[in-house]
């Protein structure tokens, strides 16, 4: 056999807009479903000791409801994730304003963000690097979108290009690698916005992830106010609800008093991440009942962890309902409201530069 990707009509958007859904499937049985419309993550089917599927990312049946979702749901998250404090930023000397659709705030590229864009796709044989295989290398087809946000768009300067490639090989890793041009300088924090639950979907009810363990690789997190924004310094985990440097269940602390916890109605903060080289390990989450594990590397320098605190009675796929703490994100990405602090990696994107970057999800039945 050999790794496949099929394609299939998901549905048409409001404005009359053809979305696809794209089945990538390697030999071991996993399956990733991927839709045009926010570059969704809609399924990944992975199988038991018995070969049962299980899906283990939460979703929805139907187009309209991903117009409509509100939690960013599966989605690539752009052009810039997670929070920009006060809804602006100065690039240059120039202050660019955004929407302010959180607490007064940026979030998530706001209502025009990548989450809502049916963007264009193929399938290719090439690596990030836009190089073809070896033919001894194995091949392992890409599931490639692309989009044009336009300067100005969304507030945000420069006519942006974006290709997000998805890929599964027989390793059962599915790398998301993310690659922007521009020309303007802008800013850009991509990542994917995947809820997980390694019991499966229709396991996401209240708390829902409290026994899954835990493991980040960081020695520090970014602390934020009540509304998620960083605080002035750096915070080390240790002696903190924050610490996962060994395996740690999630619900061990996620009810502490801690000023953290309080402020983000659970865990809702970016890692910085350790190690060094290309591609470092961030995460592994496991569930100890079903034995099935995830674990996540990224070329990024943090990891935004995140427990469903404000789902609440979401219909999902299949007839399952998800509720709070019932699923875990763990966005790799640069951290909140880098445009406004220089203290931070960059997050500046200029017409000489390409931004690249890869995160690798493996799964483990």
């Amino acid at each position: 056999m050999s790794l496949s990707i099929e394609s299939s009509l998901f549905g048409v958007t409001k404005e009359g807009r053809s979305v696809e859904q794209y089945a990538l499937r390697n030999n071991n049985g996993i399956e990733v479903r991927v839709i045009t419309f926010g570059g969704v993550i809609t399924s990944l089917l992975v199988p038991d000791e018995a070969g049962r599927l299980v899906d283990i990312i939460l979703g929805y049946d139907t187009l309209q409801q991903y117009e409509s979702c509100g939690i960013s749901m599966g989605c690539i998250v752009g052009r810039y994730g997670n929070r920009i404090a006060n809804a602006c930023f100065t690039l240059d000397g120039v202050q660019y304003p955004l929407e302010a659709n959180n607490n007064g705030h940026h979030l998530h590229g706001g209502s025009d963000g990548f989450q809502k864009v049916v963007w264009n796709a193929e399938i290719d044989h090439t690596n990030v690097a836009g190089e073809r295989l070896h033919a001894d290398q194995p091949a392992v087809p890409r599931l490639v979108l692309s989009h044009v946000s336009k300067d100005g768009q969304g507030g945000y300067p420069g006519t942006l290009q974006v290709q997000v490639a998805y890929s599964l090989n027989d390793d059962n890793e599915l790398t998301i690698q993310y690659q922007a041009t521009t020309n303007r300088p802008t800013v850009i924090n991509l990542t994917s916005h995947g809820y997980f639950n390694l019991k499966g979907h229709q396991y996401a009810g209240v708390d829902g992830v409290l026994g899954h363990q835990l493991q980040i690789s960081a020695e520090q997190f970014v602390s934020t106010n009540n509304e998620g924004i960083p605080l002035p310094d750096l915070c080390d985990v240790e002696g903190t609800p924050m610490d996962f440097r060994t395996a740690t269940a999630i619900g061990d602390h996620i009810t502490s008093n801690h000023q953290q916890l309080v402020a983000g109605s659970g865990y809702d903060h970016t890692w910085v991440l350790s190690g060094s080289g290309p591609l470092r390990f961030a995460a592994l989450l496991s569930d100890p009942e079903s034995g099935r594990r995830l674990q996540v590397s990224t070329t990024q320098p943090g990891m935004q962890f995140y427990t469903a605190n404000h789902v609440n009675h979401c219909a999902g796929k299949a007839g399952a309902e998800y509720q709070r703490r019932g699923a875990v994100c763990l966005e790799t990405q640069h951290f909140p409201d880098s445009p406004n602090r220089p203290d931070f990696p960059s997050t500046v994107l200029r017409e000489t530069e390409k931004l690249s970057e890869t995160t690798v999800y493996r799964v483990y039945p």
